[in-house]
């Protein structure tokens, strides 16, 4: 992270850059508390005028800073950058998985393990930003709806900042290792009676009613955070942008975020193509891959959402538009799979590459072994798969699905029966 009187130079003005409705285009300032189009209802994104961040790219020393979230300040939209908010998020491994690839027959294939975080999740991009801006906004208490992930990470920020923070997370469907995150890092956690779906409406209204700033992906300003992977992987390449992109999708923002980091990268000059992106779902919570297998611009939503992947277990998305607009603007397309085809893909990623992930993450490389056996993937193409959390999220899970230990007596004859040595 580059230093504070260094960033002062480099803090945006309120006339370079806006939130905008993605449907009617209205425009709304940085400094207002909004999560919708007050014309239209859909949600909102950032933007920039990339001749003035083109500008500052070139005046600044980004290339020099150290890989994470923060290096690429010019393009996150903080107006006061020593309120800035950090655990040193970001700089997450992109390994060259050699022995997978060749199991699926792919000569290219990466893993971009966001599971390296400081909570052990993608979520820390956003929240870093996201809580930055809740200071900005002179915010004193943060909320979040969750299966998870989301609570842990806007828990660990808000206790760095020094914010009051309300968790809802659906009573009985969230792993424990998350949920001892939150709690340990002091979040008032409360279990909501209902599915991801109604603890968000349910937080949606605090955050008009409550005055509480809600930090769910549906605030545009945590995606900032989230679309720098994008840019890492990049420059992770050597300034070149993957064939393909594999990610899990759950609510939708990360696909959403990475497409318009890509975008914003391209549009700058500083790469020269875009990824096709690829979304994973699991069967029993497949709104979007559903859409997208139909050629549809509306989801259906799913009711009563299931499957092993708790992290993506959300049956209707809040950023569903951007997460279409992102594979059919890309060329890209969906899959989904089973809890099986999830369980099995995490235990060959831990096996042949020593990457341990939550089950959600593993659902990115089922997806991608079961494009490359169906033949939509060249064996050429450069691939990048996104593991979103780290396997010590969800444990209990590990313990169910992998061979028992094997207990026997404390001497050398027990040991080689067992060992048939």
């Amino acid at each position: 992270m580059f230093q504070s009187q260094r960033m002062a130079q480099r803090s945006w003005g309120q006339d370079e850059l806006h939130i905008q409705c993605i449907e009617c285009g209205a425009k709304y300032p940085p400094d207002e508390v909004i999560y919708n189009c007050k014309k239209c209802g859909n949600i909102l994104e950032v933007q920039y005028d990339l001749k003035e961040v083109s500008e500052k790219l070139k005046a600044s020393d980004w290339k020099e800073r150290p890989l994470s979230v923060w290096r690429y300040g010019e393009l996150l939209p903080i107006l006061d950058e020593s309120k800035i908010v950090t655990l040193n998020e970001g700089g997450t491994s992109l390994y060259k998985c050699e022995r997978l690839g060749a199991e699926l027959g792919m000569k290219n294939l990466y893993v971009k393990n966001e599971g390296e975080n400081p909570t052990g999740s993608f979520k820390d991009r956003g929240m870093t930003v996201g809580v930055t801006k809740a200071l900005e906004l002179k915010a004193k208490t943060v909320i979040c709806a969750s299966t998870g992930n989301t609570a842990s990470s806007l828990a660990a920020y808000a206790a760095k900042a020094g914010l009051k923070c309300i968790v809802l997370i659906p009573a009985g469907k969230i792993a424990l290792g998350k949920l001892a995150q939150s709690m340990m890092y002091g979040a008032k956690v409360i279990a909501v009676k209902g599915s991801f779906d109604d603890a968000l409406s349910t937080v949606m209204e605090a955050s008009a009613q409550l005055k509480v700033y809600l930090l769910n992906s549906i605030n545009p300003f945590r995606l900032e955070g989230q679309k720098t992977a994008a840019f890492e992987i990049c420059d992770q390449l050597g300034l070149n942008v993957p064939d393909k992109m594999i990610l899990p999708v759950g609510n939708a923002g990360n696909i959403s975020a990475y497409w318009k980091g890509f975008k914003e990268f391209r549009s700058l000059g500083i790469v020269s193509n875009l990824p096709n992106m690829i979304g994973i779902q699991a069967a029993g919570s497949p709104p979007i891959a559903r859409a997208v297998k139909k050629k549809l611009k509306r989801i259906e939503p799913v009711k009563n959402p299931e499957t092993v992947a708790t992290a993506i277990r959300i049956g209707n998305p809040i950023s569903w538009k951007k997460a279409l607009n992102a594979i059919y603007e890309s060329r890209g397309t969906a899959e989904i799979v089973s809890d099986e085809e999830i369980i099995n893909a995490q235990k060959l990623l831990a096996r042949k590459e020593g990457i341990f992930v939550e089950p959600a993450s593993a659902s990115s490389i089922a997806g991608l072994k079961k494009l490359a056996e169906a033949g939509q993937l060249d064996k050429n193409d450069v691939v990048v798969c996104v593991a979103t959390g780290h396997g010590l999220k969800d444990p209990d899970i590990v313990v169910e699905v992998c061979e028992k230990p094997i207990e026997i007596e404390a001497n050398l004859d027990s040991l080689n029966k067992v060992l048939g040595i």
